[in-house]
């Protein structure tokens, strides 16, 4: 998280929130150590004066190289919540983050945590399927994937107990297909759409494959459906 004038990472309080999430509106709350500098600075802020910019960068759960799946960036004006929003928010922080959970309602009221709100300007994504802006509008009605709470869970538990099926799907790639003689294929991203794999080709050359499910899934048990549908195809 980036604030004009504040140059070092650490002064954010560890270097970045304890904890974020995203209101109806599409503004982004973020909890910040009431001593840090972010704090400090969002004290008294109003509407456009303090800027920020939040960035984001994700990483595959498990161990690979090139890790970093893609980098987000979200821009705006950043403002303390104020008292009479800051029960609603600190209940929504508490709802859909997990150390939000953990917090009582009191330590997030109290001197030890602070709670700050991103209102949303300009946002941009940068991943494998290319660079895009963002919206606020698109931001604020965009729906998280229901797999990602999850997500880390699934792909290591398909690293370490289904890595044969995983590997089986090499059967799926045509003339790419040699790619199962070479190195362990590793579960790198999970969604709704689909399972994306890493795979070693000849010549140690490494590379993705992407494997859409027949439809999107809502939940674990259409994943495991969608995931069964899809090692039988590959055995076909």
């Amino acid at each position: 998280m980036a604030i004009p004038g504040i140059e070092v990472a650490d002064e954010l309080g560890g270097g970045g929130p304890a904890a974020r999430t995203v209101t109806p509106d599409g503004d982004v709350l973020l909890l910040v150590s009431g001593h840090s500098a972010a704090a400090r600075a969002a004290a008294h802020a109003h509407d456009d004066e303090l800027t920020c910019v939040m960035e984001i960068t994700d990483v595959a759960p498990v161990s690979v190289p090139h890790r970093i799946r893609g980098r987000a960036w979200v821009a705006g004006w950043l403002t303390p919540v104020r008292d009479e929003e800051r029960a609603a928010c600190a209940m929504l922080l508490a709802e859909q983050h997990p150390v939000g959970e953990i917090l009582s309602l009191g330590s997030v009221d109290g001197p030890s945590w602070t709670l700050l709100r991103l209102e949303v300007g300009e946002a941009g994504v940068d991943d494998l399927w290319g660079v895009e802006d963002v919206e606020p509008d698109a931001f604020a009605a965009a729906v998280a994937d229901p797999l990602a709470p999850h997500e880390a869970e699934l792909l290591q538990h398909l690293h370490a107990a289904h890595s044969d099926q995983v590997r089986g799907l090499c059967a799926l790639l045509g003339e790419r297909a040699v790619c199962g003689a070479h190195g362990r294929p590793v579960p790198v991203a999970l969604d709704r759409f689909g399972l994306r794999v890493r795979f070693t080709g000849s010549a140690q050359q490494v590379f993705d494959a992407r494997f859409d499910f027949p439809e999107p899934v809502g939940d674990i048990a259409e994943l495991r459906r969608a995931m069964h549908v899809l090692f039988e195809a590959a055995t076909d």
